[in-house]
């Protein structure tokens, strides 16, 4: 049983990574579904303050700050989640420096794609009226 979620794990982080490319899988949450299901193996250390605080920290970010908790958020968490390990402010502090970094240039990267293909739509769309 341990390998089947292990397995299911592996797969759903994976696929987690690819929904952060195509737009119609939801790629964190997908991902979370994965670390979820792998700290439901026996040979995982079941580690439910990270899971939860992902949660939670994401729908606290939503519901107070709006759009701009998807942005706090990741900060948010990984600076509360390092600390909660007793890591030093400083680590605590460049662990969510590098998680916001990371959020940042994937929304950018997303946004960059999304353009290019907003761009080849109008340009397609143009040359059918003109």
């Amino acid at each position: 049983m341990d390998l089947l979620f292990e397995l299911l794990g592996l797969f759903f982080v994976i696929l987690g990574i690819i929904g952060s490319f195509l737009p119609v899988l939801p790629g964190p949450i997908t991902g979370w579904i994965g670390l979820f299901l792998l700290h439901q193996s026996s040979r995982i250390d079941n580690n439910t303050n990270f899971l939860t605080i992902t949660t939670v920290g994401l729908l606290v970010g939503l519901m107070f700050l709006g759009p701009f908790g998807i942005i706090i958020g990741p900060f948010a968490g990984a600076y509360l989640g390092e600390r909660l390990n007793k890591t030093p402010d400083k680590q605590a502090l460049k662990a969510a420096f590098g998680s916001l970094i990371g959020f940042l240039s994937g929304v950018f990267l997303k946004f960059s794609v999304a353009s290019i293909f907003c761009y080849h739509f109008i340009k397609i769309y143009w040359t059918l009226w003109s």
